[in-house]
Parts: structure tokens; C-alpha cells; sequence
């Protein structure tokens, strides 16, 4: 497995009216495609995520895991991660140089947005030669890239497996980035144009995040107290801050707001008439999985997509740790994923939509 690029030498038209002037894409392949191209996996990463999906999902990909590259495990998986537009692990992104300018975008990089980032994969694949895909999997920011690409490109996906991702951006997820924006922007740094600007704003930015990422209990089972004496020096604390410095070493703020905003951007609706409508265009064969104690992305956001993807399965798991357990949980979710694969041999081929909670949706 080596880091390899992409770089498409056009103008780039985005979303938002504004184009790149080109751009380059990092991405890793594991494997080796057959001859009919049967065992391709798009694994589309989250939003800190970088190209090596077996990097930061050990659990789910590599030898042994459920997705495969070896020759042994059913024929072996051909697995493609693409780091997306706007990211810093390879790919065009704030700190990379404006080809127009010869300076590095920062402030002045464009708005991108979840159709953005598809459109951008699409032309990899097309460089790849890869003509089906068999499998596209991904979790939060990658569901909904997953989710994008299915409408996107109707007939390219075979197995569409979305997890703890939503057909639109709440207003919840929303407040959150903004919240996070605004510790960026009270950092006294964030106006200078040099990579590390805002960086302890980043930090407190990512303290705020992993709130939304885990939950109430996580903290109470995870950071709980030493002693009844304590004053002062809790371990929660303690943990809002190493997870600030953990980031700070591998991110820059530029990114994380870009980012962010990619976000809150994501609206399979926009332009096609409804959300519903939108999500009926999807012909792949579908698995939801929603988190229960997810807060960021409520089960309910999972549900309204089952609902409104034709023939779409529903599943849930527990854990404690929020939406955070879609990178977690691999246990639970490779037997879902596993025995929801083999459904499809069953007489009409077409997977049964789990019952599912009748409380209200994400909208319009």
C-alpha cells in the first residue's frame, strides 16, 4: 500500500460558483482489481480522516478484517480511500499553493462542499478505470459522500453502506461547527497567513467536537473522578485537552474550517426538487446503520434515509461511545454488514426495511 496521487490539471468548477485551478487528490489502493472489476470497496473517510483507511480503521480493513485485500479472503478486495478536496494529507487544501497566485490559499480557499468532494472522487475513478464499484462504505462525512455519489451516479454502485450520516445537515451539527468556527476566530492569530495561525483556537475547537462525538456517558464511564477529594486536575479536563494537542499535531485550522464548512454544507436536496425525491434516484443496494447514543447524528437522521432509499435495510448498534462507535464498534458492525451481504442470496434478492421508530424526521 503506497500513497499515491492524482492531479487534474482543469479548472475545476465548484458548487459555491468558484472553481480550483486544478487539483490533486491523495489516495491509497489495497489489493489488486480482477478482470471483471467485481471487487472493488470505495471506502470514503470521515472528516479528519486521511487516505489509508486501514490507518484509522484497523478494525474494519486490512488482513483478516471484513474487507479483505488478501487473495485468500473471498477473492480478495480491491480497496480505494481517496483524502478529499480540502483536506491536509496529500490532497489540495488550504495550505497547498494556489496555482493562480503562487501563494498558499489560506483564508482566500474556496467554498467546497459535499457534491464538491464527490464530483472530485468520480474523476479518480474514472482515472482508476474503474467502471462499478461494489462496495461504497462510509461513516459520518463519508456516509454522506457515500450517500452524494449513490445520486450522484445511480448505476455505479452495487452495495451502498451508510453509517451514522444524515440526508442533510441539521441545524444541530450546524451550531456546532459554528460554535467551533468561532473559537478559531478568537484566536489573535487566525488573521495571519502562515500555517500554524489559529492553532490554539483548532484546539479548543476540538475539545468542543469530541462533546458532540462522544456523550454523557462515555465521559461518566471513561473520565470519571480518582478520588471524592479532587478540586482541581479532573481527568475530563485533562482529556479535552490532549485531544486539542492530538490534533494540533497532525491538522492545521485552515483545514478544520474548510472542513467544518464542507459540513454544513451537505444537502442531497439542493437542486433536485426534495430531499425525498433526491434520495428515491439511489439504485444501489442499501444498509443504514444508525448508533443509539449517537448525538451528533441521531438515529433518527439514519432512519429518514432508510425510509427514503428504495428497498433500503436499517440497522442499529450500541455503544457507548456515541458517534464516535462507527470507528469503534468494527465487532458489531462487521456481523451486521456480513449477514446483511448475505441476505442478498435470499429469494427476492432484496433486503426487508427493519421496522423502524416512528419519531419525527429531519425534514422537507
Amino acid at each position: 500500500m503506497n500513497l499515491q496521487y492524482f492531479d487534474y490539471k482543469y479548472s475545476f468548477p465548484l458548487e459555491s460558483g468558484e472553481s480550483l485551478p486544478g487539483f490533486r487528490l491523495a489516495y491509497t489502493t489495497r489489493g489488486t482489481l480482477n478482470s471483471d472489476q467485481s471487487n472493488v470497496v470505495w471506502v470514503c473517510h470521515a472528516l479528519t480522516g486521511n487516505a489509508d483507511a486501514g490507518d484509522w480503521w484497523g478494525g474494519m480493513v486490512g488482513p483478516g478484517k471484513y474487507f479483505d485485500p488478501e487473495p485468500t479472503a473471498k477473492s480478495g478486495d480491491f480497496i480505494v480511500c481517496a483524502n478529499v478536496i480540502g483536506s491536509c494529507y496529500g490532497s489540495t487544501g488550504p495550505l497547498s499553493v494556489n496555482l493562480t497566485t503562487g501563494q498558499p490559499f489560506y483564508h482566500d480557499f474556496p467554498m467546497v462542499t459535499i457534491r464538491d468532494i464527490v464530483a472530485a472522487l468520480d474523476l479518480l475513478r474514472q482515472e482508476l478505470g474503474i467502471e462499478k464499484i461494489h462496495t461504497c462504505i462510509g461513516g459520518s462525512v463519508g456516509g454522506e459522500q457515500a450517500v452524494e455519489w449513490a445520486i450522484l451516479q445511480p448505476n455505479l454502485i452495487d452495495n451502498l453502506v451508510v453509517i451514522a450520516a444524515s440526508a442533510i445537515a441539521s441545524p444541530w451539527s450546524i451550531a456546532f461547527n459554528e460554535a467551533q468556527r468561532m473559537a478559531i476566530e478568537a484566536d489573535p492569530s487566525w488573521t495571519e497567513r502562515r500555517d500554524d495561525a489559529g492553532l490554539a483556537g483548532m484546539k479548543a475547537a476540538r475539545a468542543m467536537a469530541m462533546i458532540s462525538y462522544r456523550n454523557y456517558d462515555t465521559y461518566g464511564f471513561t473520565q470519571a473522578l480518582d478520588n471524592n477529594e479532587q478540586l482541581d486536575n479532573y481527568k475530563s479536563a485533562g482529556y479535552q485537552r490532549y485531544q486539542g494537542e492530538k490534533l494540533a499535531d497532525r491538522f492545521n485550522s485552515f483545514t478544520y474550517w474548510a472542513l467544518s464548512k464542507v459540513m454544513d454544507s451537505h444537502n442531497v436536496g439542493r437542486n433536485r426538487g426534495s430531499i425525498p425525491n433526491a434520495l428515491g434516484q439511489v439504485k444501489a443496494r442499501t444498509l443504514v446503520v444508525g448508533i443509539r447514543s449517537d448525538l451528533l447524528f441521531p438515529p433518527l437522521e439514519q432512519q429518514f434515509l432508510a425510509r427514503h432509499i428504495p428497498d433500503a435495510a436499517y440497522e442499529e448498534i450500541d455503544s457507548l461511545y456515541g458517534h464516535d462507535g462507527f470507528l469503534i464498534e468494527f465487532r458489531p458492525l462487521t456481523g451486521i454488514i456480513r449477514k446483511w451481504m448475505a441476505s442478498a442470496a435470499s429469494a427476492d434478492g432484496v433486503p426487508v426495511l427493519n421496522s423502524l421508530k416512528t419519531s419525527s424526521q429531519p425534514v422537507k
